[in-house]
């Protein structure tokens, strides 16, 4: 049965989104039908980038260290940075050009002027080694490469020389200093910026999938906008709710989030910093997650809200120091990228009575949006990742066959809506195989809808490791691993962690007369894959590991015996 909290937001989504409303909806007609589409967003990024800085002006908007941003310099700022990128680097409508560093306003402003110049905003992982970075580059076609020091090393220590431009930038420096290189000395009073549509290429982010192939997913401005769009309408609907209930107050602070996530990761894209843009929001950036420097900035910067991994605020919630600092101008703690411990949830709501923890659920794929729990109604189902996204987003429970399971019955979860990535780059197969005909993307996981239409997430189709929101795909440190001379078999899956979710782990066998120690195999893959895909603990097999009748390694009986001694020795 609906919870009281379900028909308000019910009939405020209703009221935001009929005709004339501040959200009224549309249609957009795609895969042989109309889906919805909000008709008050802009086509495109740069008129949104362009309506929203205007209209906040000078309010802050970004925050790192002793550096701070207005709306309106940040904008101006990212002006300058595109037409430089049409006159002087030669981008054209489409090119991609990545951004490889750690979250800095020069990372904002590249990605803002990339847009506005034409250009498609190719969001690099920033926790890539440097063949990583190489691969991804050339997979998609980069031309250009923004890169911090740390990065630009990275691809200079695997020589990198393919067809992008790599251009170093000091982003510890002043705004000004560290986009020197890229704004140079020439005139740029003639340039013209172009004028972008929703059809136009925008972005591009990388999803490690089952096959351990990093894929580039790419959006139109339309999807990226409209999936923006449809976390304004549900901040609108919680004010509409603030409204009712008298809570709103006229003299309430600025709101402040504090960057918690990468911003090559959909979720700070998306609901963290584009949605900034709208609501006046400011970002205070961190350079590395650490819950005494977040209770510190909390306190300083009077942050309303983050939203990162369910174990930042798990730590915020345990940590001893944690009542030595003012954290009462918190309003809500949002977690994504891996579910919260049920006895948390509760815990959470306890120890932060004006800031109730959220779960969201949603994909790179989906530019974010999917499904959504908070408030009471989190309390009451706290294993459940919540609705589905309203007013954009259709869900699905489908069998293999593409067929809708009856209610309560388990199949992959699936979501339609405008906000939908177009597809992988130059995986015309991977894309196919995700896709349903009539526009559903196919999300690797196993679930179903209760009663009322919460989605309960149970498994995973995909072979994937989540690892604080992060995703390990097995068969790429399996094919890292093989990359060492002495091993001869091995199988890689997720042991359980009560901070991180999972955590990636590891039994080999050795060739017959070789060997390697723990430490020694470690060593060896921190120079071919990333720090967090690096296993955490690695188990030896004096014998071949078993197999299926397939002759398939059998992980199912692998994992299950070594997450039980895992969990033994943790428990010890």
């Amino acid at each position: 049965m609906p919870s009281e909290l379900d028909l308000r937001l019910a009939k405020a989504t209703e009221l935001m989104t009929g005709p004339g409303a501040p959200m009224a909806l549309t249609t957009h007609h795609a895969h042989g039908v109309d889906i919805p589409m909000i008709a008050t967003a802009p086509p495109a990024l740069p008129q949104y980038f362009a309506h929203f800085c205007a209209q906040h002006g000078d309010t802050p908007f970004i925050v790192d260290g002793k550096q701070r941003l207005s709306f309106a310099q940040a904008y101006a700022a990212a002006t300058q940075v595109a037409k430089a990128l049409i006159k002087t680097h030669k981008v054209s409508r489409g090119d991609r050009v990545g951004i490889a560093m750690r979250n800095a306003p020069t990372w904002v402003v590249l990605y803002m002027a990339i847009l506005m110049a034409g250009g498609c905003a190719t969001l690099l992982n920033g926790w890539w080694q440097g063949g990583e970075l190489a691969d991804g580059i050339e997979d998609v076609g980069a031309t250009l490469v923004f890169a911090d020091a740390q990065r630009a090393a990275r691809l200079a220590e695997v020589g990198y020389s393919g067809g992008a431009r790599i251009v170093g930038l000091d982003i510890a420096a002043e705004l000004d200093k560290a986009l020197e290189p890229v704004l140079g000395d020439a005139d740029l009073s003639d340039v013209t910026l172009p004028e972008m549509t929703g059809d136009d290429l925008a972005t591009i982010l990388f999803t490690s999938g089952s096959t351990g192939q990093s894929k580039g997913a790419f959006c139109n401005h339309r999807a990226v906008v409209q999936g923006t769009f449809n976390y304004i309408a549900q901040a609108l609907v919680m004010l509409q709710l603030a409204t009712e209930d008298g809570t709103v107050s006229l003299d309430r602070p600025q709101h402040a989030t504090l960057l918690t996530v990468p911003l090559f990761h959909v979720t700070g894209e998306v609901p963290v910093m584009l949605v900034s843009f709208a609501i006046g929001r400011k970002i205070v950036m961190m350079p590395k997650w650490n819950v005494v420097t977040a209770m510190e900035l909390i306190q300083k910067e009077k942050i309303t809200n983050f939203t990162g991994v369910p174990l930042m605020s798990f730590e915020l919630m345990t940590h001893p120091d944690r009542h030595k600092y003012d954290l009462s101008s918190l309003q809500g703690l949002a977690g994504g990228g891996a579910p919260r411990p049920v006895d948390h949830v509760k815990r959470i709501a306890d120890e932060f009575p004006t800031a109730p923890p959220a779960i969201g659920y949603g994909l790179t794929e989906t530019n974010g949006v999917g499904a959504g729990n908070f408030s009471t109604n989190y309390l009451a189902k706290p294993n459940s990742t919540g609705l589905a996204s309203k007013p954009l987003v259709d869900m699905a429970i489908l069998d293999d066959a593409g067929k809708p399971m009856p209610q309560g019955e388990r199949g992959e979860v699936s979501i339609r809506s405008v906000a939908l990535f177009s597809g992988y780059w130059n995986r015309p197969d991977a894309t196919a195989a995700c896709m349903t005909s009539d526009g559903y993307f196919r999300t690797g996981d196993i679930g179903y809808l209760d009663e009322d239409g919460y989605l309960f997430i149970v498994d995973r189709k995909k072979d994937i490791i989540i690892r604080g929101g992060e995703n390990i795909s097995c068969q790429e440190v399996e094919a890292a691993i093989y990359e060492h001379p002495a091993i001869a078999e091995a199988c890689v899956f997720g042991l359980p962690d009560e901070r991180m979710g999972e955590l990636p782990g590891a039994v080999v066998y050795c060739h017959p007369g070789q060997s390697v120690d723990e430490a020694g195999l470690a060593e060896f893959l921190k120079g071919r894959i990333a720090a967090f895909k690096v296993p955490e603990k690695i188990w030896f097999e004096a014998e071949n590991l078993p197999r299926l009748g397939t002759e398939k390694i059998d992980k199912v009986s692998l994992r299950a015996k070594y997450r039980k001694l895992w969990e033994q020795a943790v428990a010890a």
